[in-house]
């Protein structure tokens, strides 16, 4: 048996800010206005934050017929209004980081390899794949592609070498995948044993706070790492423990169904919106619901 945690939400946030739009709009509008000067400017701006949810009933089984009026977003412990709401599909930019490192040798990279063609298979044609390769250094083997053989091609070519740089990998996998259009996700599988990354755990939990990306880590361990369910926390992700990497093809068949049937949720933040990190809470009205979606989200940069 797995053991899975227990990250408070699957959501993927973003802040969209439409001001050039918006501000073209008002331009046109102003400029055929009569008593306008042709010289004057104007500006406006609207933020809207989205959160991607995952909903699942008391035996973790997924809840898809949800209404927007069933959810409940706090921001800062301020109730929003939630003015667009889309349940389904969604084109889907994942990363896959896969640890290579000599500890992975063996049966747990031939599982990898099993369950990566498990999880492409679930994939839309309108979803795109990278592959990231961990050892002592992280390599794109594959960069951002609808291409499902390249992937699959790659992930069975991949030998066991080096140790494992998993903070860098993480990091470099969001940063690959996060100016990517739709959802963004990492799965990312290992023994979890870090080893000689540049970054530090610190760091990278910064770099995912001030991003969109969902991260699924899965442990080939006894036990969840402390820094797997902080990634999964922070982003609205999941993880999952397990010795048995046989069972690898069902977690990724199972992610793959969860990122299928997400709900976007969005709202215009009430009150002023300050800099720096805002703590989010999503909860749903029907008794028994457990909500993933990510912790928070960083307003004015990294």
């Amino acid at each position: 048996m797995y053991e899975g945690i227990l990250a408070p939400a699957a959501v993927r946030l973003q802040v969209r800010r439409w001001m050039a739009a918006l501000a073209g709009v008002l331009a046109v509008a102003l400029a055929a206005a009569p008593g306008l000067a042709g010289g004057q400017q104007f500006s406006a701006r609207t933020e809207m934050v989205e959160v991607y949810a995952t909903v699942t009933d008391a035996e973790g089984r997924l809840l898809t017929d949800l209404t927007a009026d069933e959810f409940v977003i706090l921001d800062d412990g301020r109730p929003q209004t939630i003015s667009s709401f889309t349940a389904g599909d969604v084109p889907l930019s994942l990363a896959l980081a896969v640890d290579r490192s000599f500890s992975m040798q063996g049966a747990p990279l031939e599982a990898v390899r099993t369950a990566a063609r498990v999880l492409l298979n679930e994939l839309t044609d309108d979803d795109r794949v990278t592959l990231i390769a961990i050892g002592s250094e992280v390599d794109v083997a594959v960069p951002l592609t609808h291409d499902r053989r390249a992937i699959d091609d790659a992930v069975h070519a991949l030998a066991a070498w080096g140790t494992t740089a998993l903070h860098d990998a993480v990091v470099k996998a969001v940063d690959l995948i996060e100016p990517a259009a739709g959802r963004r996700a990492l799965i990312l599988v290992s023994d979890g044993q870090e080893r000689h990354s540049t970054l530090t755990a610190e760091q990278v939990y910064a770099r995912l706070k001030a991003s969109d990306v969902m991260v699924y880590p899965v442990a080939l361990a006894r036990r969840t790492p402390a820094v797997f369910q902080t990634l999964a926390g922070l982003t609205g992700g999941r993880t999952v423990a397990t010795r048995r990497p046989e069972e690898l093809p069902r977690i990724f068949r199972r992610f793959a169904s969860e990122l299928r049937h997400q709900y976007l949720l969005g709202y215009e933040p009430a009150g002023e919106q300050t800099a720096g990190y805002h703590h989010l809470e999503v909860s749903v009205t029907r008794p028994g619901a457990r909500v993933q979606a990510r912790a928070g989200y960083t307003v004015g940069g990294r």
